[in-house]
């Protein structure tokens, strides 16, 4: 009996390890994160502070000379004066895109999602296919299309929409018409991921309680898709503001963006406090944006 006095229950030995694993699955999740988080902040968070910085340096300074960090936070209202014509070109030229995008986009997603049948991956390949190739190769091609002497242009002047000596190049509607056609997968893939979820049988109980199509549509299509088209429109919409590409070939500095001020102003101008006072002035009127629109899209979608 005095020999077993001494021997160990055990229980001050199990209690140990079932402790170690809960603390080491508490920190699973976190180490996961460790990666992407140490990369967002070695090439989002860093650069972004010293862009900060460099929009309040002495806007008096060169590369040459160097900059002098004097909180110059007047580069703001004076970059602002000076250039918000092209500010509220950059959200207007966007805005409109956005809207031939949808009106093309969203039926083109709808059909592709509960109507394309076999053909749903040819017509998916299609919408991606151009995605294949260069961004700016994609525009130059547009550039050739909207020429004067192209096929477009000549059969707007036979049916007389357009005049004699008219045009699409080096216009406004050259430009929307890039920023409509290179950003519309962005729009159209997740309205598509979203509407191929939506049950056909929600559409035939509306039909079956006497819902005409465009009812249906209103009351079931819409808002069971608002999550795809959200997305969407956030996706097409804040690249296309700061797009630069565009307005360069297929406009004229008539009708450049804010994206073509910051690209001089970096790469021609080497004015580095303007160009990153512009940058975060266009990442702070997109953000407001974004707030006001997730706010009243939410709204909505709760009503």
């Amino acid at each position: 009996m005095t020999a077993l006095a001494h021997v160990p229950t055990g229980s001050g030995q199990s209690a140990a390890p079932p402790a170690a694993r809960r603390g080491r699955s508490r920190l699973l999740p976190y180490l996961l994160l460790l990666p992407g988080a140490a990369w967002l902040f070695v090439f989002f968070a860093l650069p972004l502070l010293q862009l900060a910085a460099a929009s309040l340096y002495d806007p008096s300074g060169s590369l040459s000379t160097g900059y002098a960090m004097t909180w110059a936070f007047g580069n703001y209202p004076e970059a602002l004066q000076a250039y918000w014509p092209q500010f509220v070109r950059s959200f207007v030229y966007s805005a409109i895109a956005l809207v031939l995008a949808l009106l093309m986009g969203y039926p083109l997603a709808y059909a592709i999602a509960q109507k394309a049948g076999r053909w749903k991956n040819l017509l998916l390949v299609a919408v991606v296919a151009p995605m294949f190739t260069s961004f700016l190769v994609r525009t130059l091609a547009w550039k050739t299309i909207l020429s004067d002497n192209g096929w477009v242009v000549g059969v707007l002047r036979d049916v007389h929409l357009l005049g004699p000596d008219g045009r699409l190049l080096a216009t406004p509607v050259a430009v929307v018409l890039g920023l409509t056609y290179n950003f519309l997968p962005f729009l159209v893939l997740p309205l598509y991921a979203n509407l191929e979820r939506l049950d056909p049988r929600l559409l035939e109980a509306a039909s079956d309680l006497y819902a005409s199509p465009l009812r249906a549509f209103q009351k079931v299509t819409l808002p069971l898709s608002m999550p795809g088209l959200i997305a969407g429109t956030l996706l097409f919409f804040i690249p296309a503001t700061g797009d630069y590409i565009n307005a360069e070939l297929l406009g004229t500095p008539n009708e450049y963006m804010i994206g073509n001020v910051i690209d001089s102003a970096f790469l021609v101008r080497l004015d580095y406090p303007q160009g990153a006072a512009l940058s975060f002035l266009l990442m702070a009127a997109i953000l407001a944006i974004v707030f006001v629109y997730l706010r009243k899209a939410g709204t909505e979608e709760v009503l």
